[in-house]
């Protein structure tokens, strides 16, 4: 299909230029390999396709048909590549991109206003996930995800500075309740637990060279952080968040971190996509507009 396709383009060259010579110096070809072209499409079609003389090209009433059905055929092929080229150089349509929910409200929606008004034509596609996403197999140009979850072969740029988990209560909870003093005080606790891929997260902890993860339990298990922060201030429970994410309701009183000096900073967020020669402008345009000063 890829020979038949060159070799009809390059019929239509020469029937509308009625000239080898002229549509060799327009295709960058020699006049021979031009010759056998159009010889190897008459041949494969058995007709006649362009009358030849020392003189003169012109298209026979076979060669004249086909180029009037094959022109329009052509136009639309020559506006699907510049459309497609455009892509590459002018930010424009649809990226998937696969990221947490706590990465969409932290990375992407204070800067999506800015980004909408520079790129008018480019859509962001979200898929809001929990854990690792294999961005090839779920066809996604790009995702957000921690530092540490990002395979080796996938370029990665920070939208970032380092983060902190933090375990928080509301003063209702504590109010019947010991404030823990280390991780293990978490068995005595009612824990709010974010569900990963693989079953619930275990809580990280680390202090110096000492690390400790805990199972917790409790009355709720949700797979975004934002709902457990809901949840922790009614009073159900300790909930795990990022610092960024309690910090105001620290700040007002309205949540209690606990186990501070056991939540040593993490990566944070990265952007992530497949390493690719020709890269979107569009997804160029992303990162740049991401990307962690």
């Amino acid at each position: 299909m890829g020979n038949e396709l060159t070799e009809l383009a390059t019929f239509a060259i020469v029937a509308s230029e009625r000239s080898f010579t002229r549509a060799a110096a327009k295709l960058g070809v020699s006049q021979s390999a031009l010759s056998h072209t159009i010889r190897r499409l008459e041949q494969r079609l058995e007709l006649q396709l362009l009358a030849r003389t020392t003189r003169s090209v012109a298209p026979t009433a076979a060669g004249a048909a086909l180029l009037k059905d094959l022109s329009p055929a052509l136009e639309q092929i020559t506006r699907a590549l510049d459309k497609a080229r455009s892509v590459r150089h002018r930010p424009s349509g649809r990226l998937r991109i696969a990221m947490s929910r706590s990465a969409a409200v932290m990375v992407l929606l204070p800067k999506i206003a800015a980004f909408a008004e520079a790129y008018p034509d480019v859509v962001l596609d979200v898929a809001t996930v929990t854990g690792p996403v294999d961005l090839v197999a779920g066809e996604f140009d790009a995702g957000i995800q921690l530092g540490e979850y990002i395979q080796k072969d996938m370029i990665a740029v920070r939208v970032t500075g380092e983060l902190r988990l933090a375990v928080v209560g509301s003063p209702g909870y504590f109010a019947s309740r010991s404030i823990p003093r280390k991780p293990k005080d978490l068995n005595d606790h009612r824990c709010l637990n974010l569900r990963l891929p693989n079953g619930p997260y275990r809580w990280e902890f680390e202090q110096g060279r000492k690390a400790v993860t805990v199972g917790v339990s409790g009355p709720l298990i949700i797979d975004d952080t934002n709902l457990v922060i809901q949840a922790a201030l009614t009073g159900a429970g300790l909930g795990l968040a990022y610092e960024e994410q309690v910090a105001e309701h620290v700040a007002e009183r309205r949540l209690i971190r606990v186990l501070e000096d056991w939540t040593p900073p993490i990566p944070g967020f990265f952007m992530y996509y497949p390493s690719r020669q020709h890269q979107p402008a569009a997804l160029t345009a992303l990162v740049g507009a991401l990307r962690c000063s």
